[in-house]
């Protein structure tokens, strides 16, 4: 099978800077280097950003939240203690969540696909991040929600039904959560360190309303690695998938779970990630036509975003990986287990 993968890059995002700040340009540097030297840069199409309707930002952010942010910009102030912006952050907050959807659309619409390929993958390099950022306002270093935005796209101008979205970060994506609190259209699931920033998504947020039943979250303990990762998602991510029946998968691609990350303690390594990746891809091949697309989140160690997104890019395009750092030198903790069991209890009982 011939895989082929479509990109987005966050032109002038270096612009988006605050001196000392954790979320900094040299990310996107790591993660565009370690695809550079797989050989794999040069050889897919970068997808251009697509412009965001009023229909769909204002259906993911309130109009107040949208005017606090212009101002905040002009300002070049921050949203929180965490959060900042520059002059030119709107415009590329608006670039990057734009850059996502269109990728996000080129992979959910089959009529862009290209006759010499099986199935197009896509990777959206999307800076600012944003799964932090809720409906009314933005946080945790993020200012429009890429994802969400992209979600809603598919649903209001494809007409897609059926979309889940599986949050890796190391923090729990709140925003996101927010957002799709009480729809049943978005199936939202996350792994997250807890406790940790921003003290959200425990077992027991399951949505409301329609949503009920539709948010799921699975809060892991310091010290959760490839093993616990490997089994929420082969136990509860992928089945709860397979119920819901998704016409594709989103992905919050945040490397900072893995063990080199400097604010988080999750034991995750580049080739633990490719392997979840590999199986959220076995299962849109066997039910979406392969259709899959990650975000860019999170991540604060440079060497894991470099070998992460390599993993990751490989375990999409089904070609071999060889990780450069290795497993944790630490031994992974069982407290995952505990959490495994409660969430079996939640939701397959």
């Amino acid at each position: 099978m011939t895989i082929a993968l479509n990109l987005f890059y966050p032109d002038g995002h270096e612009k988006h800077f605050s001196s000392g700040h954790p979320e900094r340009p040299a990310r996107v540097d790591s993660v565009v280097q370690g695809i550079i030297d797989a050989g794999l840069w040069d050889k897919y199409p970068l997808i251009p950003p697509a412009e965001i309707s009023d229909s769909t930002l204002f259906s993911v952010h309130t109009r107040e939240y949208i005017s606090v942010l212009e101002m905040s910009c002009r300002q070049g102030a921050f949203l929180d203690a965490d959060t900042y912006t520059t002059s030119d952050s709107m415009k590329l907050a608006l670039n990057a969540a734009g850059g996502g959807m269109a990728v996000a659309e080129s992979i959910y619409d089959p009529a862009v696909r290209s006759n010499d390929v099986d199935l197009t993958r896509g990777f959206a390099i999307t800076r600012p991040p944003g799964h932090h950022a809720t409906h009314g306002f933005g946080m945790g270093f993020c200012l429009l929600n890429n994802i969400a935005i992209a979600a809603e796209h598919l649903i209001q101008q494809k007409g897609a039904q059926k979309i889940a979205i599986v949050d890796l970060d190391l923090h729990h994506g709140n925003g996101t959560q927010d957002i799709f609190w009480e729809r049943d259209d978005v199936l939202y699931i996350s792994t997250h360190q807890s406790p940790l920033y921003p003290g959200t998504g425990q077992l027991t947020e399951v949505g409301s309303g329609k949503g009920e039943g539709y948010t799921a979250n699975f809060p892991l303990p310091p010290g959760t690695g490839d093993v616990g990762y490997r089994a929420i998602t082969e136990e509860l991510i992928i089945p709860l998938i397979d119920r819901f029946g998704s016409e594709i998968i989103l992905v919050s691609y945040g490397f900072d779970p893995h063990w080199r990350d400097p604010l988080g303690h999750l034991q995750l390594s580049a080739s633990g990630y490719g392997g979840l990746i590999k199986m959220l891809c076995k299962w849109a091949d066997m039910n979406c036509g392969g259709k899959i697309v990650l975000f860019l989140e999170g991540g604060y160690d440079l060497e894991a975003g470099y070998a992460c997104t390599q993993s990751v890019i490989a375990a999409m395009l089904g070609i071999p990986f060889v990780d450069p750092l290795g497993p944790s030198p630490r031994p992974e903790g069982g407290s995952w287990q505990a959490v495994a069991r409660n969430a079996h209890q939640i939701w397959l009982p």
